[in-house]
């Protein structure tokens, strides 16, 4: 690829990234349906099975699954830089507000306006064309419908940080199990422009700061270090999404002193009122301890570990889904994540959006104007904000 057309490739990455950081409402699996709208769908830049197959791949690594599906679409696009820029528009928008947040409107109730409550009907409508569209490609036959059932209701009922890394590894043995004789020859290929000695480096780095960090914390006093290592293991060690971040920040950073109860639960409620991953909840508890700087240290820190963790895999994952072995269990796990969308679907985005009638009739509207209207996802989102504001008005 020439520099200019690289160029323009990161331009066209640039902008297309930052309308969805500033679109994309309703949690990491929400995102993914944005995702699979914007980039497979729309600009076609890879096929549906390629996207199953990085997704799957982002739900076995810990971090946030939507942003490091993000980076991998970057960087299969336009490179690391693709990455790096992919990263950045999808993130920064949802950064910036919420340092502002901490800056100049902590302390508001914002949690219950009726404009977030409509973004909330809105992500329905995303997550279920989503999943529509998903279980036509990845559940064809009987036999995957059955695995992705039982993903939708183990992690259903067992809700557990673990609970999806469980069942895509027990979905991979049945997919090996039963699909072995069935797989037929893929001429298809995902180009990672990365170096394994580069993929190597990123997961070299990756442990040696999950464990140095905590050493450097105790033998120095320094508070910055400290900030680092809070945000980088938290980012580190979390399976399943944003939500179940929240926890570990919290036993991080509030029994600590370090930011009040009050205040906690206060940048909660901006982070569900911004676009993008909710993993830039850390941004506003570092504006909160130290101003912009420690903001943007904290939004550093959290998704570093994603950074470094889908660098380190993209460049051995073609050769590992074209293996006819894996390529058996990865029908089983791409079965399983539509069953685990389906699971989030219900458990938190249905129940904490749909508590009405109303909220309903309102999400179905959202949907066909997304689906059978072909409307772009910004006029769903203002559509929705609008909507939710008069409905929190009249009804």
């Amino acid at each position: 690829m020439t520099k200019p057309n690289k160029l323009l490739s990161l331009i066209e990455i640039l902008i297309v990234s930052t309308r969805l950081g500033l679109t994309s409402f309703g949690g990491p699996v929400a995102h993914l349906g944005y995702f699979h709208n914007e980039y497979v769908r729309r600009r076609k830049w890879l096929d549906e099975k390629s996207y199953a197959d990085l997704v799957a791949l982002c739900q076995f690594l810990p971090g946030p699954a939507s942003s490091q599906v993000g980076i991998g679409i970057g960087v299969m696009r336009a490179g690391v830089l693709g990455g790096i820029v992919s990263f950045l528009g999808f993130t920064l928008p949802s950064v910036l507000a919420l340092i502002i947040f901490a800056i100049i409107l902590q302390g508001f109730d914002v949690g219950n306006a009726g404009w977030i409550h409509g973004l909330k009907i809105v992500a329905v409508a995303v997550v279920a064309h989503a999943i529509l569209g998903m279980a036509n490609n990845l559940t064809p036959d009987l036999k995957r419908k059955a695995i992705a059932l039982f993903a939708l209701v183990v992690t259903l009922l067992w809700q557990t940080a673990f609970s999806q890394v469980g069942v895509i590894i027990i979905a991979a043995i049945i997919g090996f199990i039963l699909f072995k004789q069935n797989i037929t020859e893929d001429d298809s290929r995902l180009a990672f422009p990365i170096s394994k000695r580069l993929a190597v480096i990123c997961l070299s780095l990756f442990f040696g700061l999950l464990i140095l960090l905590p050493i450097l914390r105790e033998a120095t006093s320094l508070n910055w270090v400290a900030l680092f290592d809070s945000f980088y293991r938290s980012g580190s060690l979390v399976f399943g999404g944003g939500h179940v971040v929240l926890p570990l920040l919290e036993r991080e950073f509030v029994p600590t002193g370090w930011i009040s109860e009050e205040a906690f639960l206060a940048g909660y409620g901006a982070a569900q009122a911004v676009p993008g991953p909710l993993f830039t909840f850390a941004a506003y508890i570092g504006a909160v301890i130290d101003g912009w700087k420690g903001g943007l240290l904290a939004t550093f820190a959290i998704f570093l570990p994603a950074f470094l963790l889908i660098l380190g895999t993209l460049p051995f994952w073609d050769s590992l889904r074209r293996n006819s072995k894996v390529k058996a269990a990865l029908m089983g796990v791409n079965a399983a994540v539509v069953g685990i969308l389906i699971s989030a679907f219900y458990f938190p985005i249905w129940t904490s959006s749909i508590l009405a009638p109303i909220d309903f009739a309102f999400a179905a509207i959202l949907f066909s104007m997304l689906v059978y209207w072909k409307l772009p996802p910004w006029v769903i989102v203002l559509t929705g904000a609008i909507g939710g504001t008069l409905m929190g008005l009249f009804v």
